[in-house]
């Protein structure tokens, strides 16, 4: 196995981001973890599924093509209500482990952002960030990206999904949204990008030095 990054984090606390940049500046592979649950409760809704159903949402997930995370769909705010509500299928989370594992095996390394990568998925990895932010600014952000995305919505109803989903997120039976002991916090509510960016390198390069995967 390559050296892998596990980018963990509740919604909208911008680990997406760090984790896109972090494969961009290594030329690894990228996974958003967090599409692939998307991406199930969008197929099982288009499908006439109710979301609370383990064995419908299971078998979507088992049926899921890797190609559906590009649909424009499963990056709207409906769709992350609805992905928190499958990603407490212990079904799902089975039929989407493999996945995510056999994408953290390539070489020389991967990065994977989602909620239990560092816990679950990857717990060897090398390098772990947590990254967080106060559920004000999540929401905020969260609401700036939704209405660029040309969604009609209120800030005071974002905020209540992101509470919402954080309850959900941290109190299910598997894999819930926890830090890993040996990760590092990163805090982005007061950072910019940039300075959000470069916390996040700067971790990523003390843990390559550590284990002796250095560049070149």
């Amino acid at each position: 196995m390559g050296f892998v990054i596990a980018v963990d984090g509740p919604a909208a606390s911008g680990k997406g981001t760090l984790a896109a940049r972090l494969a961009a500046l290594l030329d690894f592979p990228v996974l958003d973890t967090g599409l692939l649950y998307r991406a199930v409760a969008v197929r099982l809704l288009a499908a006439g599924g109710d979301l609370d159903d383990a064995e419908a949402a299971g078998a979507a997930a088992r049926a899921l093509d890797l190609t559906e995370l590009d649909h424009a769909e499963v990056r709207t705010r409906a769709a992350g209500e609805a992905a928190s509500r499958v990603a407490v299928h212990p079904g799902v989370r089975a039929a989407l482990f493999d996945l995510q594992q056999n994408f953290a095996r390539q070489e020389p390394g991967a990065v994977l952002d989602g909620r239990d990568i560092g816990t679950v998925i990857c717990p060897d990895a090398p390098a772990k960030i947590f990254v967080t932010a106060a559920p004000e600014v999540r929401a905020d952000r969260r609401w700036r990206q939704l209405t660029s995305q040309g969604e009609t919505v209120a800030y005071d109803d974002v905020l209540a999904d992101i509470r919402k989903r954080d309850e959900r997120d941290s109190g299910r039976a598997a894999a819930p949204l926890a830090q890993a002991d040996d990760a590092v916090l990163l805090d982005t509510s007061k950072l910019t990008i940039e300075q959000a960016f470069d916390a996040a390198r700067r971790i990523v390069e003390t843990a390559r030095a550590r284990s002796g995967n250095l560049p070149g």
